[in-house]
């Protein structure tokens, strides 16, 4: 895999689109003057994360004692509750929170941005081919930015979706992510029991 298709690889893992109903829902309820300064530490925080599990994510794994389908299943799980919230509203938004509070790291650094899926597509990235991690460091920075700058632009979206469209497209996507979420945990339990159906034999 060369970078370009590494890039383009990560970039569609990310889903920037996807995730701009759920950023713009969470970034409604911070006051608006602070809603850049949240939204760039966030993607600080998720391009951090995602760094240290490219360079350190199997070393992390394996000192903790952890399997990656663990990564899935909580991931999965966090994902799970905040598609509820989505998609049968309740005060605070989508993730609890009261207006004007800030989110801190959960769950816009992660699981939206830096997910299970990319955690786990860069710790294989880094463990088929280990001496290319400038080309993976490349890929990953070229697909953080791009999906960086459709989120930066999410007002531009939500100018033109409108409040009812856009409360709109948070249910539809709410209804998505369930079934996202529910697929990503039973991936982890079903590549769970793959794992220990090998080791019993």
């Amino acid at each position: 895999m060369d970078i370009f298709s590494a890039a383009v690889m990560l970039f569609l893992i990310m889903d920037p689109l996807g995730n701009l109903p759920i950023f713009a829902s969470i970034l409604r309820h911070i006051e608006p003057k602070k809603r850049r300064r949240v939204l760039i530490r966030e993607l600080l925080f998720a391009l951090g994360i995602m760094l240290l599990f490219l360079f350190a994510g199997e070393a992390i794994l394996n000192f903790l004692n952890l399997r990656s389908e663990s990564v899935s299943i909580a991931g999965g799980i966090i994902l799970f509750l905040i598609a509820i919230r989505m998609i049968f509203p309740q005060p605070g938004g989508v993730v609890g929170l009261a207006a004007g509070e800030e989110p801190f790291i959960v769950p816009m650094a992660i699981p939206l941005m830096a997910g299970p899926s990319v955690l786990a597509a860069l710790i294989l990235l880094a463990h088929t081919d280990s001496t290319r991690m400038l080309d993976w460091t490349i890929a990953l920075l070229a697909a953080w930015g791009a999906s960086a700058v459709i989120l930066l632009f999410y007002k531009v979206f939500t100018r033109v979706l409108g409040e009812k469209g856009l409360t709109a497209v948070e249910r539809l996507m709410g209804m998505v992510l369930v079934m996202i979420s529910v697929q990503m945990f039973l991936d982890g339990i079903a590549s769970y029991m793959t794992h220990m159906g090998q080791v019993s034999q």
